[in-house]
């Protein structure tokens, strides 16, 4: 992939915005541990018995855990095509998009759009350096670029997902990476946020509204705050540190220069100010552990080799989740008869929320993962379904169909 000049503009964000967690040691990126890509875990945590500040010219201040930190953070770019029902057929008529006849008078039509966020290089295998965010940062992406500290963009794939904890892991090939922008970037550290006390100082680093990077300051506000983000409830940590659009998938960290938390929400309501929330690292890392050891697929497969799972279904909307308490994920209206999903037993009812332990959330999400796959792999599939009025969770194996066996049949 080619190295891309980067454009600094203002991006729209959600009111959700996150700080990542740095997962290694905070020497040189280079100097961290080799780790075969089949079997990666976080490099290396916080030593426990050090200061709370470093003194004789280590960390004394912000400006410091600034300089150490910023090498390791990075900027986001995600575009993707949204969908909007076209109520009046005003954009049709106009040529600003077209119908499909779905909904409304006009149908719907889609749009390019491009958005902004933050992630916090967390480590490296053979052919990759990994980065973390949230969720919402890549979700939808049909293109994903990585910004680094000395303005230069790559390239990226979306390596993993966690929609129900809003983590994601990106991968950035290092053969795509120049020897200088090797020589300036770093890997982060991972601090402990279950011993974090209210009170405590931190750094909030990250892409504010699209602007580049941005150190704000404050205070660990409460712990353990119980927040509802898009449909799910996560516990948090509060900090007064300005958190903005931009920042999601940023890192907030302790006057150590270590990462604690990942800032993933700010309270938007009228005449709130300082309220930002952050995900716990202790609570993060095995979920990106996880998501980094997952294998990255950058190629889709021959047609001849295109794989199908024989079922529809229907993406389950926020409003639909909060109302029935349905988990957000595929909900299936059929399932094909004596096809891959009815052989592995899924049924009309269940929702689909991971594929091969990535988050999916509509049907386009699963059709474009599918495109990696090739018929005859097996895929941990996992479901939520209700069983006596209580909502159940289990993974099956699904052995995924030849789509042209499909196609004559």
């Amino acid at each position: 992939m080619k190295k891309k000049t980067l454009i600094s503009l203002l991006c729209a964000g959600t009111l959700t915005v996150g700080v990542i967690t740095g997962l290694t040691g905070f020497t040189d990126k280079k100097d961290a541990a080799e780790v075969p890509a089949s079997d990666y875990t976080l490099l290396s945590t916080a030593d426990e018995e050090k200061e709370e500040t470093l003194v004789d010219g280590q960390i004394t201040g912000v400006a410091d855990v600034a300089e150490k930190v910023m090498p390791a953070v990075v900027s986001i770019t995600n575009k993707s095509v949204q969908e909007v029902q076209d109520l009046f057929g005003l954009y049709g008529r106009y040529g600003y998009g077209f119908g499909y006849g779905r909904g409304g008078r006009g149908g719907t039509y889609t749009y390019e759009s491009e958005s902004c966020g933050s992630g916090i290089i967390i480590g490296e295998n053979d052919e990759e350096l990994l980065i973390c965010t949230n969720n919402h940062v890549v979700e939808g992406a049909t293109e994903i670029t990585v910004g680094f500290v000395d303005d230069e963009v790559y390239e990226a794939t979306v390596k993993g997902t966690d929609a129900s904890n809003d983590l994601a892991v990106v991968a950035v090939k290092l053969d795509d990476i120049s020897g200088d922008t090797m020589d300036q970037i770093r890997i982060a550290e991972v601090g402990n946020s279950d011993s974090l006390r209210v009170g405590e100082q931190v750094v909030a680093i990250g892409n504010a509204l699209g602007y580049g990077q941005s150190v704000t300051t404050g205070i660990v506000s409460a712990l353990n705050r119980t927040i509802d983000l898009d449909g799910y409830s996560a516990e948090l940590i509060q900090t007064d540190a300005a958190i903005n659009p931009g920042n999601s998938g940023g890192a907030l960290l302790d006057m150590n220069g270590r990462v604690i938390g990942i800032n993933s929400a700010k309270a938007a309501e009228t005449g709130v100010e300082g309220m930002g929330y952050a995900i716990p690292i202790s609570y993060a890392k095995p979920i990106l552990e996880d998501l980094m050891n997952k294998k990255t697929r950058t190629e889709t497969v021959a047609e001849e080799d295109s794989a199908f799972i024989g079922i529809s279904g229907e993406g389950v909307s926020d409003e639909l989740s909060e109302l029935y308490g349905i988990p957000k994920g595929i909900y299936i209206t059929e399932v094909q008869e004596g096809g891959p999903a009815d052989d592995a037993g899924l049924r009309k009812g269940y929702v689909i929320t991971k594929f091969d332990g990535s988050s999916v959330l509509t049907m386009n999400d699963l059709r474009t993962k599918l495109a990696y796959y090739a018929a005859g792999e097996e895929v941990p599939v996992e479901v939520s379904y209700q069983e006596n009025g209580e909502v159940k969770k289990k993974t099956v194996t699904l052995t995924l169909g030849a789509l042209s066996d499909y196609v004559e049949n």
